[in-house]
């Protein structure tokens, strides 16, 4: 068994056993952990969001299409960046999974290197996407503890209202937006507002405050 860490996971979803099979043995000697799937069926139910990886998919399969899976995927939200195999035929096919969001499309028959360069580069965005991902998820766990009328007030601390203001906005009195603003603080785990306004609005609010 060998001591060197693994570069990162691909999963390869194809009904063609050749085909997989092919890319296994391909990927596992450039040191890829690899999991194959018959299906886009398969692959949904046991698809770990919380790994970084990467995924080869056909686009033509019995069942779900690689297009279908692709479709999934969005509505998960799911960052996992993605590279198509296709048939000669299916290249408009494949340009309108590019305009989707997917990494890249090869055709049959593909070379090797080309294969290996895309893996490479998909699992270095994978690892990027799931930093941000990770944290949108925890900003969004941490918004979700806020009452309605916490995450009103919020929305105009957001937004540079003063005390006055956002109380006259909400028809509540000054202490009781000093009372939903003490909470949010302690709900968010925010001793500043920058550290609130880093909370509320991710990144970009983060390197506006940094500037």
């Amino acid at each position: 068994m060998s001591l060197i860490p693994k570069k990162g996971t691909v999963y390869v979803v194809d009904d063609d056993e050749a085909v997989r099979d092919s890319l296994q043995w391909l990927l596992e000697g450039k040191d890829y952990r690899v999991k194959c799937f018959d299906s886009a069926e398969a692959f949904l139910s046991r698809f770990d969001p919380r790994e970084v990886a990467c995924l080869v998919a056909d686009i033509r399969m019995d069942g779900m299409s690689g297009l279908e899976l692709q479709d999934r995927l969005l509505e998960r939200r799911s960052p996992l960046p993605i590279v198509f195999i296709t048939g000669h035929g299916d290249v408009p096919m494949a340009v309108t999974t590019m305009k989707k969001g997917a990494e890249d499309f090869i055709e049959k028959p593909f070379k090797e290197e080309e294969l290996v360069g895309l893996v490479e580069r998909m699992l270095d965005r994978a690892r990027s996407a799931f930093s941000t991902h990770q944290e949108q998820a925890s900003r969004d766990a941490l918004l979700a503890r806020l009452t309605t009328r916490e995450a009103q007030v919020l929305e105009r601390i957001v937004a540079g209202r003063l005390n006055k203001q956002i109380a006259d906005d909400l028809t509540i009195s000054i202490k009781t937006v000093e009372a939903h603003r003490a909470n949010i603080m302690e709900k968010l785990n925010a001793n500043t507002v920058a550290d609130l306004l880093k909370i509320a609005l991710g990144a970009t609010a983060a390197a506006a405050i940094k500037a």
